[in-house]
């Protein structure tokens, strides 16, 4: 029995080793057939166009190397996720949901939020720009006009001229004298504050369970048990009665006032 077991383990090991060999073989144009190859060429510029050319697509790998950054900056994004993160913190539930649930969630939500400005872009600056109907510098300027205007209407005016007392020597008669170097900070500033004050009003019920669980628990003389293992199930079920995430998606969309 144990000669038939080895004898057919020497004769698997002979057939995969002939297969091996056979695929060794085998040249490697075969394979070669039909796979597509990408060659970069690097050569010195001898026209002006062509050092033009060379700086563009520098410019484009650049913008898009940041473009997260620019997303973060520029779009309700930072609001959402932080909101959303203090949800999780706040019913103690560490990593639940996912840190990438959260970051999905808050993803799709900023391009619900954001499909107004987007489709305006695309309206007013992309599509004219693919039909060559205007050059790069238009279109950019007509990419530019709706971010402004969102940041605009987001921005707190404390903000905003805390901004433009540091960068500007005189103030401006109108928002087209603001800098967007000077808009994107306020408008990020904002949504900082705006965040953490809607964090600190979903932090108070949970706050309330702890401290009514901590209290019964020390009225009990159960000191040593964590009053954070008690007090979560009842947060969870306070969340789920509540309809906790329609109302914490639903206030965050309407605290932009754009749909």
């Amino acid at each position: 029995m144990y000669s038939r077991k080895i004898s057919k383990a020497h004769g698997i090991t002979a057939a995969l080793l002939a297969i091996t060999a056979a695929v060794l073989l085998i040249p490697a144009s075969t394979f070669a057939v039909g796979v597509p190859t990408i060659s970069f060429a690097v050569a010195d510029a001898e026209t002006p166009e062509q050092v033009s050319t060379g700086l563009q697509v520098l410019f484009l790998l650049t913008i898009l190397s940041i473009a997260p950054a620019i997303l973060l900056m520029t779009t309700c994004f930072t609001r959402i996720v932080i909101v959303l993160g203090f949800v999780r913190q706040a019913m103690g539930t560490q990593n639940m949901p996912p840190t990438q649930v959260v970051i999905g969630l808050s993803l799709f939500l900023t391009f619900f939020i954001m499909s107004p400005t987007i489709n305006q872009i695309n309206e007013n600056a992309l599509q004219p720009y693919l039909n060559e109907e205007i050059n790069q510098t238009e279109a950019l300027d007509e990419a530019l006009e709706p971010m402004r205007d969102f940041m605009f209407s987001q921005v707190k005016e404390s903000e905003l001229n805390l901004l433009t007392d540091i960068t500007m020597s005189d103030d401006p008669f109108d928002r087209d004298e603001i800098p967007t170097m000077t808009l994107i900070p306020a408008f990020i500033l904002s949504e900082l504050k705006r965040s953490f004050q809607m964090g600190f009003m979903i932090y108070i019920p949970f706050l309330v369970i702890d401290m009514i669980v901590a209290s019964i628990l020390m009225s009990m003389g159960m000191m040593m048990l964590p009053p954070v293992i008690i007090s979560m199930p009842f947060k969870l079920l306070l969340f789920v009665l509540v309809d906790g995430w329609a109302l914490i998606i639903g206030s965050l969309i309407k605290s932009f006032n754009i749909l």
